[in-house]
This record gives structure tokens, C-alpha cells and sequence, in this order.
């Protein structure tokens, strides 16, 4: 099969799908009109679905003519709080929503590729699951999608999934590839700290939480540069402060949030441990009280070896100039981890981001964020040949 030529003769199939889902960006767990979107599609390739997470995560299977493994191909469909900016003329339909990362090409490709292997069953061995799962950038859609199922009925044996735009250093038209740990684990803390309100001319009768906070605020950076080891890779980012109403007035209290990044469990566990001390501590010295919530997120992303070594050989064969083999993790987070750490898994990047028209290529996340629709067909070709020859 040249999957080259069956990528390629599906690039404008792939390319409107991938516009109508970015008319219609939505948030999280609940993807009502994406959802709609895509079962209409499956509907028209014949394919029979089933449904997860309150009718907002998808899955059908391809069945091969002969057994064998069951792969599964992943998807994300939810969509960022951004209001895009980008001109497009299938740009946002709904205001303050956007694919800003890349999540309308991910469903798009999956369903090209679905479209492709169902109409070359006959030449499959084993079956092809495809998962359409809602709240990969937050609450994290993956694990209620395994809780519900979607990795039995049929078992899945491997898993793969691919990223587009631009989330490492990558050159554009090359497949990134890590094996191990690609991907960090993902958590969210938020903090309150409490002191006693007061006259800002008389900071002695007071509690300053505002004090207290700038305290933590260094604190916490002295857990990454003195308690963990430096070969290790672990970050703490305070990224919201938010206390007090006016120019002389002291508040009672100051709210903090920020994220944790680490690519070891057991260095997740310290920084968990050293946040929740340090915040206790620094505001009891200073006579006040801090409450720390501290929220995990997504596990460390890893890439079983032996399946990625078999999907990197599929890759070039296909594209042999293009492979990219990536040096370092990148500190970002991915519920796709959930579904590697049940079953192996290959996770790449496709390195796509497209210049604006003002000529500055915008990253993922950003309101003028967009694709280069060209080489969609590389990730579709990479899933079907991975669906035919990568399991061998």
C-alpha cells in the first residue's frame, strides 16, 4: 500500500474537516456541537460508535479480515478560553473560544485516517480503535474515558496519538520522537494566605499577607534549586497573585496559584511535600496562616521503547529525511499519559505551526496560533501505515 499517495488523495477530506471544527471551538468536558460534528462523519464512513463522558467522548472500531493486536489511534476535540485573532475565514464562530492547540487538526487526521483504514480492511490484521476524548487542556478527559471503558471491548494492545504546531524545537515537516519520558507530569496549586488587615501607615498592628506572599514566593523557588537534585528536571511557576483593594489599606489575605512540573514521581512527591511546608512554615513566622491546595493533574508522559522504535522505523520508511529525535523532554503536560501508563504507547510531535500573516510564527496557545495545513497528510499517513505495519 503507498500510504503516502492514500494520505494525500484524503489531504482535502482532512483539510474541511479540520476547518469546520475550528468554527466551532468548545470547552472541556462538554463538546456538544463537535461531538455532533463527528458522529455525523463516523455515521457517513459506515462506522458505528460508542459513547463516554455524558455523550462528549466517542469511539469506534475498524475490525480487520484477519485477528490480531488492537490499536488504538487518539484524539483530543476541546478547544482554549481564547479569543482568536487570527483572520482566518474559518475562523471562531463562538466568541472567546478557540483551537488555539491544534485540537481540530488531532480529530480531524484521526477521522482521516479512520476513513482510509475502513476502506482498506480487508488488507487489516487485527482492528484499529479510534478515541475521540473532550478535556485534554483541563480537567483531563482521558482518565474518565478509561474509567468508562474505552480501552476494552476490544482490549487495546498499543496506543498512539500525535501533537501538532509547535511544542518543542523541532524543524517544520519533521515527526519528533522521545523515547521515555517526553512529556512532564502536570499539577495545579492554589494558595491562600491569611494576616491580619490594617492601616498601611501602621504595618505593626498588622498581619501583611502581601509580605507573607513574597516571602513564599522565594521559598518556593529554593525547593528547585537546593532540594532537588540538578541532574533531575522539576520546575515550580507562581503565576497568579492576587490581595488587597487600595494604596494604604493592608488586606487579610492574599490568593496564589500556580503549576508544578516534574518528570519523576518521586520528585512530584517532594515538590508536593516542600510546597505544603514551606508555605506553613514561612507564614507562621511571620504570624499568619497559609492553606495550600495542591491538585495532580496529568502523570509523566511515557513512551514505551519498543513500540516507539517500531512506529519511529514506520516513519521512515515513509519520511525518511523527517524523523527528529528530540534530546530532551519538554515540561508540558498530556492526558494522553493516562492511557500510556495502562498500555504501551507512542506519542510524537508533528511540527506544523504556520506563520501569520504578519510573518511571525504565533506557539500553541496564542490567539493568533495557526497550522500548516500541507502537512496534515504526513500524521494521517504515519496512523494508517502504523495501523497496517507498525504492529508486525
Amino acid at each position: 500500500m503507498d500510504y503516502i499517495k492514500l494520505a494525500k488523495d484524503n489531504e482535502q477530506y482532512c483539510i474541511n474537516i479540520r476547518r469546520e471544527l475550528h468554527k466551532i471551538p468548545e470547552l472541556e468536558l462538554d463538546l456538544p456541537k463537535t461531538v455532533a460534528f463527528v458522529k455525523k462523519q463516523l455515521d457517513e464512513l459506515g462506522l458505528e460508535y460508542k459513547e463516554y463522558v455524558n455523550g462528549n467522548g466517542l469511539s469506534c472500531v475498524v475490525e480487520g479480515a484477519e485477528d490480531g493486536p488492537c490499536l488504538a489511534i487518539r484524539a483530543d476535540m476541546d478547544a482554549l478560553p481564547v479569543a482568536e485573532e487570527t483572520g482566518l475565514e474559518f475562523a471562531s464562530t463562538h466568541p472567546g473560544q478557540m483551537h488555539a492547540c491544534g485540537h481540530d487538526s488531532h480529530t480531524a487526521i484521526a477521522l482521516t485516517a479512520a476513513k482510509i483504514i475502513n476502506e482498506n480492511k480487508d488488507k487489516l490484521k487485527g482492528s484499529v480503535k479510534f478515541i475521540f476524548q473532550p478535556g485534554e487542556e483541563i480537567p483531563g478527559g482521558a482518565k474518565p474515558m478509561i474509567e468508562q471503558g474505552v480501552l476494552e471491548n476490544p482490549k487495546v494492545d498499543f496506543i498512539v496519538g500525535m501533537h501538532g504546531g509547535h511544542l518543542a524545537d523541532i524543524p517544520v515537516g519533521n515527526i519528533g520522537f522521545k523515547d521515555n519520558e517526553m512529556m512532564a507530569a502536570m499539577d495545579k496549586f492554589t494558595i491562600e494566605v491569611n494576616g491580619k488587615g490594617g492601616h498601611g501607615a501602621s504595618p505593626h498592628l498588622a498581619v501583611d499577607p502581601i509580605v507573607i506572599s513574597g516571602e513564599i514566593l522565594l521559598g518556593l523557588q529554593k525547593i528547585i534549586s537546593r532540594e532537588i537534585a540538578p541532574v533531575d528536571s522539576a520546575l515550580v511557576s507562581v503565576c497568579k497573585i492576587n490581595g488587597g483593594f487600595t494604596q494604604n489599606i493592608i488586606p487579610d489575605k492574599v490568593e496564589m496559584m500556580g503549576t508544578a512540573r516534574s518528570l519523576d514521581e518521586d520528585v512530584r512527591d517532594v515538590v508536593e511535600k516542600r510546597i505544603g511546608e514551606i508555605c506553613d512554615g514561612i507564614a507562621k513566622t511571620y504570624g499568619g496562616s497559609a492553606n495550600v491546595n495542591y491538585e495532580r493533574f496529568y502523570p509523566v508522559l511515557i513512551n514505551d521503547v519498543d513500540f516507539t522504535s517500531k512506529v519511529r522505523n514506520v516513519v521512515s520508511n515513509l519520511f525518511p529525511e523527517d524523523v527528529f529525535e528530540m534530546q530532551k523532554p519538554v515540561m508540558g503536560g498530556e492526558d494522553m499519559a493516562f492511557y500510556q501508563q495502562e498500555v504501551p504507547g507512542c506519542f510524537m510531535f508533528l511540527s506544523n505551526i504556520k506563520a501569520h500573516s504578519d510573518g511571525v510564527c504565533y506557539p500553541n496557545h496564542n490567539s493568533k496560533f495557526d497550522l500548516d495545513e500541507s502537512l496534515f497528510y504526513k500524521a494521517v499517513a504515519t496512523f494508517v501505515a502504523t495501523a497496517f505495519e507498525g504492529l508486525k
